[in-house]
Parts: structure tokens; sequence; C-alpha cells
């Protein structure tokens, strides 16, 4: 990532309160096996904003803390969101770029709720996925398309 400036570090700062507001105003839907966490929506900003890939980790790390899943959650899942960011950045040319969010927490989360919960590995994987395409595909891309005919400074 190339230095960043004030505006970016202001963008990157923002995206990170907003995403950790939401999460926590909707934690009844954003936590568990079957979640819709609707400010995953957000992880298709760093296709228009590379600080949006910081922003994304520390919004989810601050969620997470607040989440009660303990460590696992708190740093797995953060690391999680910071490593769907970069490739959703590195891919932000292809439709591609959609996808690192949903398969990467259907995944890698999806496992880790699994032994945390107690619940069948796929049930979980697979749920964490729907939940995610929702908030990805649904609800991220109208938002990037609205960015984009809004011309936001990118």
């Amino acid at each position: 990532m190339a230095r960043l400036v004030t505006p970016q570090i202001a963008r990157g700062a923002f995206i990170a309160a907003i995403y950790a507001i939401v999460t926590i105003i909707l934690a009844p839907i954003s936590f568990g096996v079957f979640q819709i966490r609707v400010a995953e929506a957000l992880t298709l900003l760093p296709i228009l904003f590379p600080e949006a890939i910081w922003g994304l980790f520390v919004g989810c790390l601050v969620s997470n803390i607040y989440g009660g899943l303990g460590p696992i959650d708190i740093f797995l899942g953060s690391l999680t969101t910071l490593v769907a960011a970069w490739l959703t950045y590195r891919l932000r040319h292809s439709p591609l770029a959609y996808m690192p969010p949903i398969i990467l927490n259907g995944l890698i989360v999806g496992t880790y709720l699994s032994f945390l919960l107690k619940v069948n590995i796929l049930l979980s994987i697979f749920s964490v996925a729907a939940g995610e395409a929702i908030a990805v595909l649904v609800l991220g891309i109208p938002l990037l398309r609205q960015l984009r005919k809004l011309k936001v400074n990118y």
C-alpha cells in the first residue's frame, strides 16, 4: 500500500467505526453459527479504497472483542477479514473480488465456530458462508454500485 495521507487514514478509521457499530448494534444476528453480519457488506470497499483493508480488520477486531467468543474469534476471525479484504483488493478488477469474504469466512470462521459452539462442521461452514453471501452480494454490491455512481473520491 502506498503511503497513507490524512483523508485515507480518516476513511479507514471511519470504515472501522461503521463496521464495529453496525455489528455491535445488530449483535443478535452478527454472531454465532447462523449469522448475517450486515457490516460484512463493507468487505467490498477495498475494491475502491485500499485503506478499507486495515479499516475492516480493526472494525472486525473491535466487534469480535465485544462478541464474547474469546481469543480464537477475536484473532482468527479478524485475521480472516484482513486476508479476505487484501484478496478483494488484489482481485478488484475481477468479479472474483466478491468471493474472498464469502469463501474464507465460510471455511475458516465456520470451522472454528463448529468447535467453539459444538455444532456440525458442514452446517457451520455453509451457514456462515450463506450469511456472508447475503451481506456481500445482496448488500455489498449495491453499496459498491452506489459509491461508484456518486463518484466518491477513490
